[in-house]
């Protein structure tokens, strides 16, 4: 059943990417879209969280770190939206969904082992097959117009993706350590279950995008900004909610591949839809061997094979 939730969580994922294209060829920007859709995320995260629940107790603290969270994932999406008006659709979700090889590295270095984030020979080599397929890919740019300004808004997604998963993966520690105080001063046990992390994500993101949209578009939003907005957003809230199913429901077997599988449907559904709709010259040769490098370095092998012997 998690294998299903998660493969749902995909398609809705990819078709929120859909939304935000939508959006620019029909005259918006996606400035104007994210405000719409983190609004529209704002209020999912608020249903999936404290609603659903129904556990409302405040944290300052957790608030807080929802707004760091808020403001990362804010500046990665506005990299994204420019990344999109400057280039090609499906290889620029490509290269954001490959950024959850590098989580792991980070986390082996600054914790290790000890912590439950050990750096294996799989890591390494699910890296550099990522890393190829990704250059590989990439060859078909070459005469693209405006390159060098996509090729740098894709570096700033990227770096902003990798800070923003490790930061989910760190407060993902904190969640699952019997002592998070010995890590953290900030957060003890309790606290860090506060359910106002994804709600204040959100709305920071949403007021961060508004300012960006107010101090450089100068404009009411259009309708259909707002349109695409909202169906983008209802579905990243809805994509969210069938992830947190997958994980809540996912047995020891599928908890090893559910991740991989999520990112790689993202990747190939992504890439889908800029070839069908917008003739986007997809290299699926390049794009397989990603999505193998991302299913060897990010699968939990251990915990895979533990299911059968």
């Amino acid at each position: 059943m998690a294998i299903f939730f998660i493969l749902i969580s995909g398609a809705f994922i990819a078709f929120s990417n859909l939304m935000m294209r939508k959006s620019i060829d029909n005259g918006g920007t996606t400035k104007g879209y994210l405000v719409f859709m983190m609004l529209t995320a704002f209020f999912s995260a608020v249903l999936l969280e404290p609603v659903r629940s129904g556990n409302y107790a405040w944290n300052g603290s957790v608030a807080l770190l929802g707004a760091v969270a808020g403001v990362i994932f804010a500046f990665m999406l506005y990299f994204l939206g420019r990344a999109l008006e400057k280039g090609p659709p499906g290889l620029t979700f490509s290269l954001l969904s490959s950024s959850t090889v590098m989580p792991a590295i980070l986390m082996a270095f600054f914790f290790g082992a000890d912590y439950g984030f050990p750096y294996t020979f799989w890591h390494a080599i699910g890296s550099i097959i990522v890393v190829s397929g990704i250059f590989w890919a990439g060859q078909g740019t070459a005469g693209m117009l405006e390159r060098n300004r996509w090729v740098f808004f894709c570096i700033g997604m990227f770096a902003l993706h990798v800070a923003l998963l490790v930061l989910f993966q760190w407060r993902a520690l904190l969640l699952n350590f019997s002592h998070p105080e010995e890590i953290s001063t900030f957060f003890s046990s309790e606290e860090i279950k506060s359910v106002w992390f994804l709600p204040f994500m959100f709305l920071t993101s949403g007021i961060v995008q508004l300012w960006i949209f107010i101090a450089s578009e100068k404009r009411k939003p259009k309708a259909k900004e707002a349109l695409y907005g909202l169906l983008g957003g209802a579905a990243s809230g809805t994509g969210t909610f069938f992830l947190i199913c997958a994980t809540s429901k996912a047995t020891a077997f599928e908890n090893a591949i559910i991740f991989p599988m999520y990112t790689v449907a993202i990747v190939v559904l992504s890439n889908f839809w800029g070839q069908k709709l917008y003739q986007e010259r997809v290299n699926w040769k390049a794009c397989q061997v990603s999505a193998l490098g991302l299913i060897i370095g990010t699968v939990d092998w251990k915990g895979f094979l533990s299911a059968f012997f």
